[in-house]
């Protein structure tokens, strides 16, 4: 088969393609969005008739997976690490209904917060759930891992969490490819009750679940992507290295054998045997994970005699945050530095803005104009391009929590006496996870003005598709919005007056009114433009 040169991301899509997959579910978030694109442009997912369009959210994403997975066919669901907590009710109890089809949950953690609320560890989602987890090092366990975590699932009809991070989302390596597999057919699970979680059957489910962790930890021990080495001549240090982290570690010694004993740990539950053969055979310990402390604080844990150091995030030998690197690797191994040359100071940072034509920018200029006698305080902002109003010249917006918060958050300032209380919400995220905040305000006639930015895509994340495209004042209407309270303008400055004057109608309303300032991101608007010019 030939090799492909891919992004980490590109690889674990490949490899789930020739793994035999029949449908990809996710909604698009960094570092996690170039999976389901990859396979949307895939001829061999579109020759295979692979399910690959988004979904409104992760929850809904995940729930479809399960369905697929019922149906006795291999799927795979996408999202970001912040995005395992909005799947989090379906994917915890998928532990309990177990799969029929492989599950596999892709989650790309966001380490140092690049594009990010913050920097969870998607490890812990599993271990709470006490389902296998795999964490590739490199493309190539991006690829292979996807055929393993497909047969681990159908294994013991368990989900599996396979976890990326930012670095290896994004960076790219040869990849050689295996022999695709045709997909499964459809067959219900055998058991009528496997998917029935009422109580009476979830406590069974529940045993069974904890009487398959000693065959899981027998998995991890045998495990080909866990490399265990206690030969090495030098045991004043132990080292554990954990998915990427031992990418790093290699680096660090040029590729040539580590003078240490070493365990990469590349799935889950922990090889726990090994490890205690490691910290009986070594001076010390010194833990190289991305993300948060997991395995430092699981070994520690684990309570073997002895008092031998344990060393890693949690004692500052690695910093408690942000990406793991080479040059952090090595320091922590007191060696010297592999990449020592300063960033030339010509290289300054550039805050991120919004594009030059973005429409979101004539929106906020027209709202600051409607709000200047309020004074700042009253705008609640959600989570997409738009969040950078906060920025200079604009300074429009004053909050970013989660997914849809900008709706709840106005209402409940609302409720508190504040007035007046807006909410800026795009129109992706308004299908995401704002609907269920409206039906709220609508509910109780909350003092709120909406402002659903409409630019007719996912922008921040490079111009996906969404559900809600062209059915915004619909849904607003099915809600139970006022008709006469859902008011749309075009985003120009020719427009001024008109918007200012929108927007102010609708502050004065003592009750939901939604306003939609519609125009198409620039971004996606000049592409269209360069695929009809002429070749």
């Amino acid at each position: 088969m030939e090799k492909l040169m891919l992004l980490g991301d590109e690889a674990l899509a490949q490899g789930a393609l020739d793994a035999g997959i029949s449908g990809f579910y996710g909604y698009p978030g960094t570092p996690s969005t170039e999976i389901i694109e990859y396979v949307q442009r895939s001829k061999q997912a579109e020759a295979g008739k692979v399910h690959r369009n988004w979904s409104s959210n992760e929850k809904t994403a995940m729930e479809a997976a399960i369905g697929m997975s019922y149906a006795g066919r291999r799927t795979l669901v996408t999202m970001k690490h912040v995005g395992l907590n909005v799947a989090a009710d379906p994917f915890m109890n998928s532990a309990f209904t177990g799969a029929n089809g492989g599950l596999v949950v892709a989650v790309a953690d966001d380490p140092s917060m690049h594009s990010s609320q913050n920097e969870q560890d998607s490890r812990f989602y599993g271990k709470f759930a006490l389902i296998p987890v795999l964490e590739p090092s490199n493309q190539q366990e991006c690829y292979d891992m996807a055929f393993h975590a497909f047969e681990l699932s159908e294994k013991y009809h368990l989900p599996v969490l396979l976890r990326l991070t930012t670095r290896l989302s994004h960076s790219r390596s040869g990849v050689q490819r295996r022999e695709p597999l045709a997909q499964k057919p459809m067959q219900k699970p055998e058991d009528p009750f496997q998917f029935m979680l009422l109580p009476a059957f979830a406590r069974k489910k529940y045993k069974h679940l904890i009487e398959l962790q000693s065959a899981l930890h027998q998995e991890s021990a045998e495990s080909p992507f866990n490399f265990i080495n206690l030969k090495a001549e030098d045991h004043s240090i132990g080292i554990v290295a954990t998915g990427l982290a031992y990418n790093y570690l290699r680096e660090v010694y040029g590729g040539k054998p580590v003078p240490h004993p070493v365990i990469k740990v590349s799935q889950y539950p922990l090889p726990t045997e090994a490890l205690h053969r490691l910290y009986e055979s070594c001076g010390k310990l010194v833990v190289l994970e991305e993300g948060m402390p997991v395995v430092e604080e699981m070994i520690k844990g684990l309570a073997w005699s002895g008092t031998k150091p344990i060393h890693g995030r949690l004692d500052g030998t690695i910093p408690r945050d942000g990406e793991l690197n080479p040059n952090i690797v090595a320091q922590a191994l007191n060696l010297p530095d592999i990449h020592g040359a300063a960033i030339p100071q010509i290289v300054s940072p550039r805050p991120p803005a919004l594009c030059v034509g973005c429409p979101h920018a004539d929106s906020y200029k027209a709202l600051n104009e409607a709000l200047k006698e309020y004074g700042r305080g009253h705008v609640f902002s959600d989570i997409g391009c738009y969040t950078l109003g906060f920025m200079p010249p604009y300074n429009a917006i004053n909050t970013c929590v989660d997914m849809g918060a900008s709706i709840t958050m106005a209402k409940g300032a609302a409720d508190a006496g504040l007035y007046p209380a807006v909410a800026v919400i795009g129109d992706s995220t308004f299908s995401h996870s704002g609907m269920t905040g409206l039906l709220d305000c609508v509910y109780e006639n909350a003092n709120v003005m909406i402002v659903i930015l409409d630019n007719s895509t996912t922008g921040m994340t490079g111009g996906q598709d969404y559900t809600g495209f062209g059915r915004l004042e619909q849904i607003c209407l099915g809600l139970g919005v006022a008709k006469e309270h859902i008011r749309v303008f075009t985003p120009l400055k020719i427009n001024w007056d008109e918007m200012v004057s929108v927007y102010k109608e609708e502050l004065a309303y003592e009750g939901v009114s939604v306003v939609i300032p519609r125009r198409e991101c620039i971004q996606t608007l000049m592409k269209k433009h360069k695929q009809e010019k002429p070749q």
